[in-house]
């Protein structure tokens, strides 16, 4: 049975996790930002591009997830009881779409991590390119990384949209 609690405990989730994406991106473009600046070999530039890249990338999308979902919540929260359409209307078929973009990133987010993979495996045993083999090794942890943030979020948007699908279901009858 869908309730508030529901909606509350899925926009709270989906805070908490956008926190902690803007703190793995803020750590890692502070890593990139001291291997760029501090370390000498040719092995920690290459680590630190990725790093920065997707750690501003993490930071961006930390931020505007949680930013707004207060907002989302107390919208649903409020359609819950005043105007329950609305949920069918505006807020299944965004989650609709958002499970379709949770597959597309995480899709990325693998080509990302085997790319890194294949940097590794190509370039670990040659000393020439260590820029390689370090901008491979930091890609493929942050792709993995991605990746598992990602999927965490696809399980809980899952869960949480089946159980608004059934509640709509069993209004419409």
């Amino acid at each position: 049975m869908f309730t508030k609690a529901d909606i509350e405990k899925y926009f709270v989730a989906e805070k908490q996790a956008a926190l902690m994406m803007l703190v793995i991106g803020a750590i890692a473009v502070l890593a990139a930002i001291a291997f760029f600046f501090f370390m000498r070999s040719s092995f920690w530039k290459g680590a630190a591009i990725p790093l920065l890249l997707l750690g501003i990338f993490e930071i961006m999308t930390g931020y505007g997830i949680r930013k707004s979902s207060d907002e989302e919540r107390v919208q649903n929260v409020y359609a819950f009881d005043m105007n329950p359409q609305a949920l069918k209307d505006h807020e299944l078929p965004r989650m609709k779409k958002m499970e379709q973009m949770f597959v597309n990133y995480r899709w990325a987010e693998l080509v990302l991590a085997v790319a890194g993979l294949v940097l590794v495996f190509l370039f670990r045993s040659n000393p020439d390119r260590s820029f390689w083999y370090g901008l491979g090794i930091a890609l493929a942890i942050q792709g993995f990384l991605l990746f598992t943030l990602e999927t965490a979020a696809a399980n809980r948007a899952k869960e949480y949209t089946a159980k608004l699908v059934a509640w709509v279901s069993a209004r419409a009858q």
